[in-house]
């Protein structure tokens, strides 16, 4: 057995003493069910922890994440995650949260094959397709690459908002707000990017479903 390994068990032991010593039924309570405010959508990446991110406790934020926090119309995964956050759940947030230095949107700046990741990439790379004269201008390749992660998060909220799960619970009234952010690695800090839906009129009418 790796010293990782052991150590990661060990470490699972400690919490659970540490949490037991503030609140003996800790988790007796979260047995119990749970009834999060939040849905982060979010990036696979190791160092974007949604919860320790900001500062919420277990039970607290339902989490999906996938390479570069997309929002893919045909992807069942977060489709019925989404499904269960908005009408079993009753979340009444949803962020995207996507992070500057992000592998997924590196690669889809790139031409070079990875396998079969290449089929997920080739979404990203949509996004740039969408806004290529507005990426291309930027000459400083940094720059370039950090606005075309805040642009991927905006288009992802902008999916987000067309699904027919969250423009149903719209129609029925129910209270849902949806939002995009970008962390930032080196800082920890979220930026807000004021991208931001509670109903579906800024949407094209063309993606205004009628129920």
């Amino acid at each position: 057995m790796s010293e990782f390994y052991k150590k990661i068990l060990e470490n699972n032991k400690n919490w659970v003493e540490s949490k037991l010593k503030l609140d003996p039924n800790f988790f007796e309570g979260l047995s119990k069910g749970q009834s999060p405010p939040l849905l982060w959508i979010g990036c696979s990446d190791s160092r974007v922890p949604a919860n320790e991110i900001i500062g919420a406790a277990p039970g607290e934020v339902f989490v999906h994440r996938n390479i570069a926090n997309m929002v893919i119309h045909t992807d069942m995964n977060m489709l019925s995650v989404l499904d269960y956050a908005v009408n079993a759940l009753k979340v009444k947030h949803i962020i995207v949260c996507g992070h500057y230095g992000c592998g997924g949107i590196k690669a889809a700046m790139g031409n070079d094959s990875i396998g079969i990741i290449d089929n997920w990439i080739r979404h990203i790379k949509d996004v740039y397709r969408f806004h290529q004269h507005e990426l291309d201008d930027i000459q400083n390749e940094n720059e370039r690459f950090n606005k075309f992660v805040e642009l991927n998060v905006r288009e992802q909220v902008y999916d987000l908002a067309k699904t027919s799960i969250v423009q149903s619970a719209w129609k029925m009234g129910q209270e849902l707000s949806i939002h995009g952010w970008v962390y930032g690695l080196n800082s920890g800090y979220v930026t807000d990017l004021d991208v931001n839906f509670k109903n579906n009129d800024e949407l094209d009418s063309v993606y205004q479903l009628k129920f």
